[in-house]
Order: structure tokens, then sequence, then C-alpha cells
């Protein structure tokens, strides 16, 4: 069974056009956001790593598909899963819910990057341990579990 990560952001006056709906640069900045809490929540926030051991997370692919338009004011729940981890990237697939209505999908993959070097790195045995954690223990079957921010 996947592990996932949820959260929930309120969609803000500055995260729209005039008309009241989001805007996309918005969306990502949000989702941006929600990685950030991901990786506090899995033990390892970004100010340290980022500062204390020089290591980051950039994306390095990323797809999005846009099902419904959100509008200010929309309480959006953010379902994050692991789905793929590699030598030194991490596969990430997105929900963004309002209600039971699914808003947006979103396919991510990071890589562990060096941040003096501008170079790849492989996961730290710790981290790998820790994002191999979430991934499903049965191929054959895919539900998701969610689990609340604590």
């Amino acid at each position: 069974m996947a592990v996932s990560f949820t959260t929930d952001r309120m969609l803000r006056f500055g995260d729209c056009d005039i008309s009241g709906t989001a805007y996309y640069p918005s969306y990502l900045n949000l989702l941006n956001g929600v990685v950030e809490e991901f990786w506090t929540w899995i033990g390892y926030p970004w100010h340290e790593i980022i500062w204390k051991e020089r290591w980051g997370t950039p994306t390095v692919h990323l797809t999005c598909n846009f099902s419904k338009p959100s509008f200010f004011g929309d309480k959006l729940t953010f379902r994050v899963t692991v789905t793929k981890v590699g030598r030194s990237s991490v596969a990430l697939d997105h929900e963004i819910w309002c209600g039971d209505e699914l808003r947006w999908t979103v396919n991510q993959v990071l890589a562990a990057s060096w941040l003096d070097k501008h170079t790849s790195m492989t996961w730290p045995d710790d981290v790998r341990a820790k994002l191999t954690s979430f991934l499903p223990k049965d191929e054959g079957v895919n539900p998701h579990q969610p689990v609340q921010r604590g």
C-alpha cells in the first residue's frame, strides 16, 4: 500500500487572476511549498539540507494536467505519493482535490544535487531508505493510505 502525504492550502487572492480563477504560476508556487513541507515531514527540512549539508532536490521533470478550475477561497487538498526511487532521483505523483473534485494532477521528478558543484549525487543511504519506505508494498494493488501532517 502506498503511503501518501496530505496537506491543505487555501487559494488566496494573490493566487488568482482578475476573474478569481487560480493562475497556473501560483499553482506551481503552491506545489513547491507542498514539496518543501513533504521533505520536512520525512525528516529532511530544506533549510537544513540546503544550508548545512549543501544538497538540494531541484525539479528535473514536471507534467501538469488541469481538469477543473479552482477559485479564490477554495481549500485545496494536496496528496503526494512517492512512485519511484532511483539512484539520484525520486518520482512524485500529486493529486490536488477540492472536496471530492479532482482539480489537477502532477507528475514530478526531483534529483539529488550538490549545490556547490551543480552536479547530481547519489541519495544518502538514510534518505533513500526513507523514500523507499513510501513505495507500495504490493505491486499488484495501489490503494492510497492518506497520512496527515502531524
